[in-house]
């Protein structure tokens, strides 16, 4: 077995979760429903998060994925799971975080991809 040497990087967090520096590399996984669907997005959550997903991914591509994103989170917490959820935005990620600020305070971090 082969040991690869980890780039000296500073600590962020993620929810609770530290990233980077000396911690253990986090686990992660993204759900592949509708995020419209907040019932279906936020079993996968779960499910994920107790197969042992330190962070989980949904993507926000809309304005329907974008307003689901709180309902989403609170079902997760209703169903007594803690695990930080990242919104994947695309193009459009500023202009629906501007216009549904309950989604952005829901979500523990924002991956924008820009194109």
């Amino acid at each position: 077995m082969s040991l690869t040497s980890r780039r000296r990087t500073v600590t962020t967090w993620v929810g609770r979760v530290p990233v980077g520096s000396d911690h253990p590399v986090v686990v992660q996984s993204m759900t592949n429903t509708d995020t419209a669907d907040a019932s279906a997005t936020a079993a996968q959550v779960v499910a994920l998060a107790r197969a042992g997903s330190q962070l989980v991914r949904i993507t926000v591509n809309n304005d329907e994925a974008a307003r689901a994103v709180s309902d989403i989170a609170r079902r997760v917490a209703d169903d007594g799971v803690d695990v930080p959820i990242v919104g994947d935005f695309h193009y459009n990620g500023h202009l629906l975080l501007a216009k549904y600020p309950d989604c952005a305070a829901a979500l523990a971090k924002y991956r924008i991809n820009p194109g």
